[in-house]
């Protein structure tokens, strides 16, 4: 296949798509198909055949619409007419909504969605902007929406020292969580010495809450495929990999159908759109180990080793699969690749914040009125987020934090709602970006609870490779269990400060180094839940259950409480 027959087939797919009159687009993405999707798809075509609307009216398997909680997702489309949402639909409102919409053009007001809500208003789609509007599992409706048209420009107009340059111009940072420069990673594996090359891309987030990465595999896998093989160009690779978490089916088998795809029509495997460039792509399924996500770790299993980090330098552009340099980045990442290629680098750098540039995904979960996946510019606030996009907190109730960063993050409380969400000023605050989990808790969450959980989380997830990290998140764990069971004492609390910073600063890897933050971050801003359970014996949040205190217990906290009381303690 070369351009002009690329642009042959986007243009077919566009005509094809205006013989219909209707098209009914229904959520397929893992949240949907959960709350009967599949169902809703089965009856509206159903209801297409009884009706004899085969010639006017086509239903589309997409990927997610975004507001995950209202699934399952139906778009009307109508030609002429703006596009109609509809929310929690059953079979028998998808029989409803063929008779009187697709055909006499009525809207079953009762689940019709407003598209004026700030859930969508607010949002900023870029890598995004394919989800939910396209079927994922045919090629042609990628291409007709421009699909790999950036390729085809990248292997003929562009060296791979411009390619770089122009990912390094737009202030592209890796969206995994740890934000290095993504442009500059890809010319340090560009300048790297070494005949052959590889290309990674990280699919295995393992937050609690998180599902950006899969959804976007699942909703427009060709558009990271595409990103791969212009990173493979950009750097002189020939082979990539995809590391998919084996809690991801949908999103394994819609890789794989997409690669073969791709395959066949020369824009994967051999002599790529008629030029000299060659780039495969394979997918390794992991066990679903958190460690995993950790770049030397992910290394190791796609070579058949067991998931655990080695200490670095040499890092991955130097020396990574097999001894050769290898180019790692997040899903999220080579989705925002297509988009500055065919907009540029100037076009994306204009979004976000100075140091912070261009969108980022989060799945919004936890006590929010609105949960789902959103794409925000750099720098929106985690106010505007909660309270415009989320529509703030069920029952009136309080906003008290939002954790950010999953188990490598911490919690932001109500004093720092109006906080920029970019990667500087979530470090200030003692939280990190990461993967794009951000879960908001109202008053009725416990803190030291919160901490303890995730304690609980790392100390499971840790491979047991280094000491600090396998035995100090047993013992923090432990103490977050006192603490909530009420028969911890304050020098529990300095025992457990202790051992999050020898943890934070000895551990092998990200997973040990990063897993003190929620404590860390609690402990900074809601310290005072701390002490009630430890002194007064209680849970303000009355979450906790609290166990019958020693009698020694007894006599020592008076003793303890008047020590740090007394001028000599302060």
């Amino acid at each position: 296949m070369n351009r002009v027959e690329l642009q042959a087939i986007a243009q077919r797919e566009l005509d094809q798509r205006q013989s219909y009159r209707c098209r009914l687009l229904c959520c397929a993405s893992t949240p949907c198909i959960s709350s009967g999707g599949t169902a809703v798809q089965k009856a509206m075509e159903e209801a297409i055949k009884a009706n004899g609307l085969n010639a006017e009216v086509v239903t589309v398997a997409t990927g997610c619409m975004g507001p995950c909680s209202r699934g399952p997702m139906v778009t009307v489309q109508v030609q002429g007419q703006p596009d109609v949402i509809y929310e929690r639909v059953t079979p028998e409102v998808a029989e409803q909504i063929v008779a009187r919409h697709a055909v006499a053009g009525e809207p079953v007001a009762d689940h019709v969605m407003p598209s004026n809500l700030p859930f969508f208003t607010k949002q900023t789609k870029v890598v995004l902007s394919n989800s939910g509007l396209i079927d994922p599992e045919r090629l042609e409706d990628y291409i007709a929406v421009g699909g790999y048209s950036a390729l085809a420009h990248v292997l003929r107009e562009m060296t791979p020292e411009e390619v770089c340059a122009e990912i390094s111009k737009s202030g592209l940072r890796g969206r995994g969580g740890a934000g290095y420069p993504t442009g500059l990673k890809w010319d340090l594996v560009r300048k790297a010495p070494g005949e052959r090359k590889y290309v990674v891309a990280n699919g295995d987030e393992g937050d609690p809450g998180a599902y950006m990465d899969r959804t976007l595999m699942e909703s427009d896998p060709h558009r990271v495929l595409e990103g791969m093989a212009i990173a493979g160009y950009a750097v002189g690779a020939t082979q990539g990999f995809i590391y998919v978490r084996g809690e991801y089916p949908i999103a394994a088998k819609r890789l794989e159908k997409a690669i073969r795809a791709a395959e066949r029509r020369g824009l994967l495997g051999s002599r790529i759109l008629e030029s000299t460039f060659n780039f495969r792509i394979d997918i390794r399924i992991g066990a679903g180990a958190f460690v995993c996500g950790e770049e030397t770790a992910l290394m190791a299993s796609i070579m058949g080793r067991r998931g655990q980090p080695v200490p670095r330098p040499p890092y991955p552009a130097q020396s990574g699969l097999w001894g050769c340099p290898t180019l790692i980045n997040n899903v999220e990442t080579f989705g925002c690749i297509v988009p500055i290629i065919q907009k540029g680098a100037s076009w994306f750098a204009s979004m976000g914040t100075a140091k912070s540039k261009g969108t980022k995904i989060f799945a919004l979960a936890g006590k929010v009125n609105n949960t789902g996946l959103i794409e925000v510019p750099m720098g929106i606030t985690l106010r505007e987020i909660v309270f415009d996009i989320g529509d703030g907190i069920p029952g009136g109730r309080k906003f008290k934090a939002a954790q950010t960063g999953g188990p490598s993050g911490g919690c932001i409380p109500a004093e720092h709602l109006d906080t920029p969400v970019d990667y500087e000023s979530l470090r200030a605050l003692g939280s990190i970006m990461g993967s794009g989990g951000l879960i908001v808790m109202d008053d009725q969450s416990c803190m030291p609870d919160v901490a303890k959980f995730f304690m609980e989380f790392c100390m499971d997830e840790s491979c047991g490779k280094c000491v600090p990290c396998r035995v100090g998140t047993v013992q923090m764990y432990r103490i977050l269990q006192r603490i909530t069971n009420g028969s911890a004492t304050l020098r529990d609390l300095e025992i457990l400060e202790e051992l999050c910073e020898m943890v934070r600063d000895t551990s092998l890897c990200g997973l040990g180094q990063s897993a003190p933050n929620p404590v860390l971050s609690t402990l900074r801003y809601f310290r005072e839940e701390y002490l009630q359970h430890i002194q007064e014996h209680r849970c303000p949040a009355g979450v906790c259950q609290m166990t019958e205190v020693p009698i020694i217990e007894l006599v020592h906290r008076p003793i303890a409480r008047a020590a740090a009381a007394s001028p000599v303690a302060s």
